[in-house]
C-alpha cells in the first residue's frame, strides 16, 4: 500500500508540473484516476454515482491548484485519503439534503415510493463557484453533452415536456451546477421527478461517455 501511495504521489507531481488544461496533464490525471478509482469508498446508496462524479470533479480542480478548495498536500495524507474524506462528505451532504427535500414533498415521495416498490431518492449538489478553466475531464463531458452527435441526449426528454432533455439537464449539472430548487422553478416540475429522470436517463448515458472515454 506505501508502494501504491507513493507511485500516486509521483504521479500527481509530474501531472502538476504540466499547465492546467495541457493534454500531459489530462493523461496523467486520468491515469491516476484509474488507478484509484476502484479503492474509494464505496456504498450502495442511489445518489453515489453523483456523489463519485463530484469528487472526480473535485480533483482535478484542486489537486495541483487549490481552484475551489483546499490544494492537496501528500504530508496530511495519501491521495486516497484525500478523496475518500471528501467523497465521505459529499455523500453526507446527499443524506440530509434528501431528508430535507423528502420532508417537504411528502405526498410525492410517498406515491413515488409505493408505485415502484423502490424509493426515489433527490441528490441535491452544493452549489460550487465557476472556475478560471475548466478542468480537462470537465471539458470533454461539455463537449461532448452539447455536441450531442447521434442527437439521442436531446431526443431523451421527460414525457411530454422536449425542452427538459438530458442535454439540458447534463449541462446545467456540470459545475457551477444549477440547483434542483432553481431547475424545479424554471421548468415548473417537482424536483422529485427532474431528480429521477436525471438518475434514470442523464446519468447512465454520463457515465456511459466517460468509460468510453476512459476518464473514470
Amino acid at each position: 500500500m506505501a508502494q501504491f501511495d507513493e507511485e500516486l504521489r509521483r504521479l500527481v507531481s509530474e501531472a502538476c508540473g504540466h499547465a492546467l488544461g495541457s493534454p500531459q496533464r489530462q493523461k496523467l490525471l486520468t491515469q491516476i484516476i484509474r488507478l484509484t478509482a476502484n479503492r474509494l469508498w464505496r456504498e450502495s446508496t442511489p445518489y453515489y454515482q453523483d456523489a463519485l462524479q463530484q469528487t472526480w470533479l473535485y480533483f482535478c480542480r484542486n489537486v495541483c491548484e487549490g481552484l475551489t478548495g483546499q490544494i492537496y498536500d501528500p504530508s496530511y495524507g495519501s491521495v486516497i485519503t484525500w478523496l475518500n474524506a471528501y467523497l465521505k462528505r459529499r455523500l453526507q451532504d446527499f443524506y440530509i439534503n434528501q431528508n430535507r427535500e423528502q420532508a417537504t414533498t411528502v405526498p410525492l415521495w410517498i406515491r413515488q415510493s409505493t408505485s415502484g416498490g423502490t424509493s426515489e431518492t433527490i441528490d441535491p449538489i452544493d452549489n460550487l463557484p465557476a472556475t478560471p478553466q475548466a478542468p480537462p475531464i470537465l471539458e470533454d463531458v461539455e463537449i461532448w453533452a452539447k455536441t450531442d452527435s447521434e442527437g439521442e441526449l436531446c431526443r431523451t426528454c421527460i414525457k411530454g415536456r422536449p425542452d427538459v432533455n438530458c442535454q439540458v439537464l447534463i449541462l446545467k449539472r456540470l459545475p457551477p451546477e444549477v440547483s434542483w430548487k432553481e431547475l424545479s422553478e424554471e421548468f415548473g416540475l417537482s424536483i422529485p421527478t427532474l431528480s429521477s429522470f436525471y438518475q434514470r436517463q442523464c446519468l447512465p448515458r454520463l457515465r456511459k461517455f466517460a468509460e468510453l472515454e476512459g476518464l473514470f
